[in-house]
């Protein structure tokens, strides 16, 4: 039996008030070209996520890689690393680096500390084989110009880059709340202009975060003309991921408030808009939403839009 929600998100679309959502079945989704899973736990090793992953029919997956709200973490279990080598299926892995990484610190002892953190991060990424690490920009503590701030940003992903061979920095679109750097399109690209090496830079878009930040992405035509100015002002070829969210705060409101798909002030028509346009195939779709008993139906319900909508 189908729960509340369940019923209200059918019930929303039979009243046209939204995208159709239809069944979409096992060939549908392995035929698919979009890539949606969940930040699972890695509670018990990092090996973990995958079974975790399959729980939820997610065909992406994201996790930390250590505790998110510590600097000390023991190093990944030798045994862990090699499970999760031989289990690793797919490149559509996309972790989540520490909140604590501010590479907009200009305080030199707190710098340090951040950016050892960091390269941890993305070593640990190296170990298991993970091309992709996303991260939080920043924050812009010292109300430097804001050029300046994304320049410390960027001097420092250059720096990682020397001290690492292959993973990729995806940088995460911020909300605007405080002090943060990265809620503008404008300031992705100022932080990606002082990269020097353009191959290992990308970007994740977060829609909880685009939608407090100003962009209204509610319907196909209004999140089609915001992806056209990400991609004059940063470049499509830089998108390598997606946090799908629902927001419960309004259009502007600069907070960063995830809520469960369908439930929040974003709509589905967004999340349509995502599984039916061909600019988000072939990337990780990671839910981020509030709730993970459900990320099974909401990963059915990505799916089934994009069957609904075709």
């Amino acid at each position: 039996m189908k729960d509340q929600h369940q019923r209200q998100l059918l019930s929303f679309a039979k009243k046209k008030e939204g995208p159709k959502i239809a069944q979409a079945s096992s060939q549908d989704i392995e035929k698919s070209q979009k890539f949606v899973g969940a930040h699972v736990s890695s509670q018990g090793g990092v090996d973990t996520v995958f079974e975790r992953a399959a729980s939820v029919n997610g065909r992406a997956v994201a996790m930390f890689l250590k505790n998110q709200k510590t600097y000390a973490a023991k190093p990944l279990d030798p045994g862990a690393v090699l499970r999760f080598q031989a289990l690793k299926t797919h490149d559509h892995i996309l972790p989540h680096a520490s909140y604590l990484i501010n590479l907009a610190q200009p305080d030199p002892e707190k710098a340090r500390r951040s950016y050892a953190l960091f390269l941890d991060e993305l070593k640990r990424c190296e170990q298991l084989g993970i091309l992709l690490c996303n991260f939080h920009p920043g924050s812009n503590v010292a109300k430097l110009p804001i050029e300046q701030a994304c320049l410390l940003i960027s001097e420092n992903i250059n720096r990682a880059h020397r001290e690492t061979s292959a993973v990729i920095v995806v940088i995460e679109n911020m909300a605007g709340q405080g002090s943060v750097v990265g809620a503008s399109f404008g300031e992705l690209r100022c932080i990606i202009d002082g990269v020097l090496d353009k191959a290992r830079v990308g970007v994740c878009l977060d829609t909880c975060h685009l939608f407090g930040a100003g962009y209204d992405i509610r319907t196909k035509e209004s999140f089609a003309l915001v992806m056209e100015e990400f991609d004059r002002l940063v470049g499509l070829s830089y998108l390598k991921g997606m946090h799908l969210n629902d927001s419960k705060m309004p259009l502007g409101s600069r907070k960063d408030r995830h809520e469960s798909l369908g439930r929040g002030l974003i709509g589905l028509e967004a999340f349509a808009y995502v599984m039916t346009s061909p600019l988000f195939t072939n990337i990780p779709l990671i839910l981020e939403t509030p709730d993970p008993s459900r990320y099974r139906e909401e990963i059915s319900l990505l799916y089934g839009l994009s069957v609904g909508s075709t």
